[in-house]
């Protein structure tokens, strides 16, 4: 089982920041096939491979527990073991399914698929480092325009499948789908930029990194250096459409302190601000219920346009079943209505600001790494936003696993994507997941950047997951027909 754990990490560095697909891809493949060559304990194996990678991939799970090292250190090994070895189940699952349907190692690829596909919704959903994700840096991710990460994990694990075959027919058609990936990704990649947005004037947007360390951020006498750094960076250089500061900006709510819209307003001297903010709101018996929200602000203050996170981090920002303990007990330590958690917004929604800004999909955090909320709004948005305050998932992994994700995002929708962070990675993606203008990572400054344009709606923004849905469920019952089909011939 060490061993098979060990596949697994190596198949990590596939992921950001590495990106070396060309170590993973043998890792999953080698990985298959032990699963696939050991079905009296392929649940157990899938297992431990599944641990491994995920145990590699998600180390950053850490750094949120040593902001306050002397209060919450204690509880960083339980999470750095627990999460990985409860999102290791759904391998598990897939693992002993192939096994006892002797499906072989295609079969197993299938299954693992539809395992991570359910790692992305099941209890709301966690599809972070998904085997797909390899290929971010790389051209094949462009086909996630036509099929989304899912697709991508498919195509990966079905390539790895073929490898771990070790016969010729396999190898070569693996060999050949890897090779289509690559011509399919350097042809989409030559294709001539759209329009910018809004030609022929466009719009700039500038991107304010206030680079404020989590253990300071919320202190009080730190708080009015970052604010006044950010209002310094917004009244900076010319005056542009939208300034974009990050998820949090400010640790003071507007509605306590009702100066502080008409002072940044006044920083951007005309144009627009979006910032990341806490939103209060009085609740039902008179509660306080606090959200996380983006705010834009226009001339004087004026609110242009909000939105709620609606996607929140479970025990991170509320509290699994918080609610529903105070209805039957009593107890609000735990619940939203209490004002003791964040309240979730009602859905994933599109904001017009203003006309000249286009309709803007906002995502806060990680709400980017869900690629089925981006198509929930109904209507297609213009560009993405995506505020952030990576600090929490320190400087090795994390903040560049969570750009990556964003940037696929960006890929699957043909849309251009403003990235903007408190410290992490502040960029200006095109619509083909290419950075066009970054920050320096974790330094405080400011950035202009022109607003890419967006291409027309790719086939993952019209269907999302049901054409790999539809050929995961075709494919495994085509494999579990065959099996069927040659287990009766053995046994007559």
């Amino acid at each position: 089982m060490l061993g098979v754990a060990l596949i697994g990490a190596v198949a990590a560095t596939g992921l950001a920041p590495l990106g070396w697909w060309w170590l993973a891809l043998p890792a999953f493949a080698l990985m298959i096939r032990q699963v696939a060559r050991r079905p009296e304990v392929s649940g157990r194996m899938a297992w431990a491979a599944g641990f491994g990678y995920l145990l590699a991939a998600l180390n950053w799970i850490v750094e949120p527990f040593l902001i306050d090292a002397a209060r919450d250190a204690w509880m960083a090994p339980f999470a750095l073991l627990g999460l990985p070895a409860g999102l290791a189940l759904f391998w598990a699952g897939a693992g002993w399914i192939a096994g006892r349907w002797r499906l072989g190692a295609f079969g197993f690829a299938l299954l693992l698929t539809l395992a991570e596909l359910a790692r992305g919704h099941v209890l709301t959903g966690f599809p972070w480092a998904t085997p797909g994700q390899i290929w971010i840096d790389h051209a094949p991710a462009q086909a996630a325009a036509l099929f989304g990460q899912y697709g991508l994990t498919l195509a990966t694990l079905g390539v790895a499948a073929g490898l771990a075959a070790f016969r010729p027919v396999p190898v070569v058609l693996a060999a050949a789908l890897l090779a289509a990936g690559f011509g399919y990704g350097q042809w989409r990649l030559s294709l001539p930029e759209p329009p910018a947005f809004a030609a022929p004037k466009g719009v700039t947007v500038r991107l304010v990194q206030p680079a404020a360390a989590q253990g300071l951020k919320w202190d009080a006498a730190e708080a009015q250096t970052f604010f006044q750094r950010q209002l310094d960076f917004t009244a900076a250089g010319p005056v542009v459409d939208l300034t974009i500061w990050p998820e949090t900006a400010i640790p003071y709510t507007l509605e306590d302190y009702p100066d502080l819209a008409p002072m940044i307003a006044g920083a951007a001297r005309g144009g627009a601000v979006a910032l990341g903010i806490q939103r209060l709101q009085a609740g039902e018996g008179g509660a306080w219920q606090f959200y996380n929200s983006l705010v834009v602000l226009g001339p004087g203050g004026a609110r242009l346009a909000s939105y709620d996170k609606h996607h929140l981090v479970p025990f991170g920002e509320y509290v699994p079943f918080g609610d529903g303990l105070m209805d039957l007990t009593g107890i609000g330590a735990f619940a939203a209505q209490a004002g003791n958690a964040y309240t979730a917004g009602q859905a994933p929604a599109i904001i017009t600001p203003a006309p000249a800004l286009g309709r803007i999909l906002p995502l806060i955090c990680y709400e980017a790494v869900f690629p089925q909320d981006l198509r929930a709004p109904g209507e297609r948005a213009d560009w993405l936003l995506q505020v952030t305050n990576d600090a929490w998932f320190g400087t090795l992994t994390g903040p560049f696993q969570h750009a990556a994700q964003a940037r696929l995002r960006a890929v699957e929708q043909g849309l251009p994507l403003v990235r903007v962070a408190n410290t992490g990675v502040s960029a200006v993606y095109d619509a083909r997941g290419r950075a066009v203008a970054e920050l320096p990572f974790g330094q405080a400054g400011w950035l202009d950047s022109a607003l890419p344009g967006a291409l027309p709606a790719t086939v993952y923004a019209r269907f999302g997951e049901f054409p790999v849905s539809v050929v995961l469920i075709v494919m495994f019952c085509g494999i579990a027909f065959m099996r069927f089909q040659a287990s009766r011939r053995f046994g007559a």
